[in-house]
């Protein structure tokens, strides 16, 4: 596999959040979490890129607070290729920004919209999606990843697939009919039974002139304050200019604000991607190995008794972690907070983070 000179990679890395507190918190989101034998998400998503892009052709765009920490993380990586967004704004606005910042590097350039905090299982199998997806964007369409769906979930969103367009090798391309926002679960239920419909990935691959085309079409405002803002892109986007036209900017997602009112848009299905967009603690039980008895133990110094499927956590392996008779629990142990609850309920960390914000606690966010 070589690499295109005119085929980059943007990977988005600016989220906060706290969906695997209380180790995932607002300074350490989870794609910086050394979870995963070692390695973050972060890097994971980085390494996956080998082959297929040039070191220098991999930009990120996060937050000004995690500049530091993930150019630690990929030191390869160009420290001016770190995109900063002074502040939230949603997807469209950094896929408008890494758009036009891209356009002034290579006008011609082709750009992979890619995620941080996503873990896929086959690696050349997605490599080859991405080469494949880049050749069909050169025909002037917008192209987003399928994802096969694996149960009836009514978190994630739907694509449904229309006709045929294209094929690279094996690699199809449909058009995309129809988009359906985190369904039923009767709907999810009828949607996973159906091969027209893939989970909506938030990878996204296009021509940068293409898409800056449709935020002009169908984003108007936003578009214009990019315009405005192009002469500082990758040069100054600390500066209060920068700030204040940025913080002008009204918040929406590059799916409802584009995707879904676009007719270029079309959806290459992945089958058997192995992909998890790690969205709880449960999510780990279907990206790490267990051991015999189904158990997954990180960084714990842990003795269990009649103990199975069930993820111990543990920041430091100074504390001894015994389990007696703990079945499909998860158990997370941090210096400021211990998480101990049965494996399904673990999203419902939405409402203990709603408690402490309510309550004043937000030393532990």
């Amino acid at each position: 596999m070589t690499t295109n000179k005119d085929f980059f990679a943007v990977i988005m890395a600016g989220g906060g959040g706290t969906r695997l507190w209380p180790l995932s918190k607002k300074a350490c989101p989870k794609q910086m979490l050394q979870v995963f034998e070692g390695k973050s998400l972060f890097e994971i998503a980085i390494e996956r890129l080998q082959g297929v892009f040039e070191t220098n052709h991999i930009y990120v765009v996060t937050i000004a607070s995690q500049v530091k920490t993930l150019s630690e993380l990929a030191p390869d990586i160009p420290l001016k290729n770190f995109l900063i967004e002074p502040m939230p704004r949603g997807t469209a606005a950094v896929v408008a920004m890494a758009a036009a910042s891209l356009k002034k590097i290579n006008p011609d350039a082709v750009i992979a919209i890619l995620t941080a905090d996503h873990f896929i299982k086959n690696i050349s199998d997605f490599r080859n999606l991405l080469v494949a997806a880049y050749q069909t964007a050169k025909s002037d369409v917008l192209v987003t990843l399928g994802i096969q769906p694996t149960f009836a979930s009514t978190g994630y969103g739907y694509i449904e697939r229309g006709d045929q367009v294209s094929a690279i090798d094996e690699i199809k391309a449909f058009k995309v009919s129809g988009y359906f926002e985190k369904p039923s679960q009767e709907r999810a239920i009828e949607f996973i039974n159906n091969e027209k419909f893939s989970w909506n990935s938030g990878m996204f691959i296009w021509k940068v002139d293409v898409i800056l085309s449709e935020f002009r079409k169908f984003m108007p405002e936003l578009f214009e304050t990019i315009v405005k803002l192009t002469p500082m892109l990758t040069v100054d986007h600390l500066g209060s200019d920068f700030s204040e036209q940025w913080a002008s900017i009204k918040p929406q997602t590059i799916d409802y604000g584009i995707m879904e009112k676009s007719d270029k848009v079309v959806v290459l299905p992945a089958k058997a991607l192995g992909w998890n967009d790690v969205g709880s603690w449960d999510s780990l039980f279907d990206v790490l190995s267990p051991d015999s008895n189904g158990n997954i133990i990180i960084n714990a110094k842990h003795i269990g008794i009649e103990t199975g499927n069930t993820m111990v956590y543990s920041t430091t392996q100074d504390r001894m972690i015994v389990t007696i008779g703990a079945q499909n629990m998860i158990i997370v142990d941090t210096p400021d907070a211990l998480l101990i609850c049965p494996r399904g309920d673990s999203q419902r960390i939405k409402e203990v983070v709603q408690y402490l914000n309510e309550h004043n606690y937000t030393q532990y966010l």
